[in-house]
């Protein structure tokens, strides 16, 4: 997967610790995500978010991103590639700066992404709280269903949603 292929609006490029701060800001302006998905936000969550792998994947699979508008951070995306199958790529984090939602944009990112990643894989994947309606909302606006499975973690569920490429 090219990174520099993902959007024909917006640079995308791999993100690093050095954007951390950068990264806190955009989070910080979406406290309802927190609400329903503890911890709040932190530098340290996000550093410890941006190495985080499932089960039986490598540093190789996950791509952790944001798109910029010139040095506007607009949104942030962490991709594992061939997760859970080798057919689908799992969306494990996704958010928007609060400047750019509204509009249309998070939504055109997602069709880039989708496009993209036709390319290569037949399914896109990813979970949202159960509690969280504004997500849910998101993501079936953007074509994916539900599959039907949960994940029950220690403070919230997890209702997993694919949308065929």
């Amino acid at each position: 997967m090219k990174i520099t292929d993902l959007s024909g609006k917006y640079h995308a490029k791999y993100l690093s610790e050095k954007e951390v701060p950068q990264i806190l800001e955009l989070c910080k302006g979406n406290p309802q995500y927190y609400e329903h998905c503890p911890p709040l936000v932190s530098e340290e969550t996000i550093t410890k978010d941006m190495l985080a792998l499932p089960p039986r994947k490598t540093k190789a699979d996950k791509h952790y991103f944001g798109f910029f508008d010139g040095e506007t951070l607009v949104a942030i995306v962490d991709l594992i590639e061939r997760f859970p199958n080798e057919n689908t790529a799992f969306i494990g984090f996704f958010m928007m700066n609060k400047d750019y939602q509204g509009r249309g944009i998070g939504s055109a990112v997602i069709t880039d992404i989708s496009f993209s990643l036709a390319q290569e894989f037949e399914y896109i994947r990813l979970g949202y709280v159960e509690t969280n309606m504004q997500a849910k909302n998101f993501w079936m606006k953007n074509g994916f269903k539900n599959t039907g499975l949960k994940s029950k973690e220690e403070l919230y569920t997890v209702i997993i949603l694919e949308k065929v490429l």
